[in-house]
């Protein structure tokens, strides 16, 4: 699982909540994904972090069929990066369907859902339009 960084402590403390947050730096106005202490496109440290629509798309993906300690259950199971619609893309998986190159489709519209794993709460995505399990 996860382990939150001083950097990304708001990132799963939002996730928490049901909130999928990302930064934006307030000198050149571009949010970003993953977290860190300055901005990857100006080296600005004034950054704040934005709670996002939760929607996305599908940009890639692969099927692991060997799964990491935790995600055993899961396998196979689909690890995504999803274009979100305020533009920085992040790595995720996909729930709610069967991981299979037919239902994974590129640019297939996405929603973030939450799932609590051990101690952190981890965004997933499913595709849009279909209910949170």
């Amino acid at each position: 699982m996860p382990v939150p960084t001083p950097e990304s402590q708001p990132f799963f403390d939002a996730a928490a909540k049901g909130e999928l947050k990302i930064q934006r730096c307030l000198d050149c106005g571009k949010p970003f994904f993953y977290p860190r202490p300055c901005c990857p496109f100006c080296a600005s440290d004034a950054l704040e972090w934005i709670t996002t629509s939760g929607r996305g798309t599908l940009y890639s993906y692969t099927i692991n069929h060997r799964p990491v300690p935790g995600f055993e259950q899961d396998a196979p199971y689909a690890i995504a990066v999803v274009q979100l619609a305020e533009g920085p893309r992040m790595m995720a998986n996909i729930v709610g369907i069967d991981n299979t190159p037919d239902n994974l489709v590129l640019d297939m519209d996405l929603q973030v859902t939450f799932e609590k794993r051990g101690d952190v709460t981890i965004p997933q995505f499913r595709p849009a339009g279909t209910e949170a399990s």
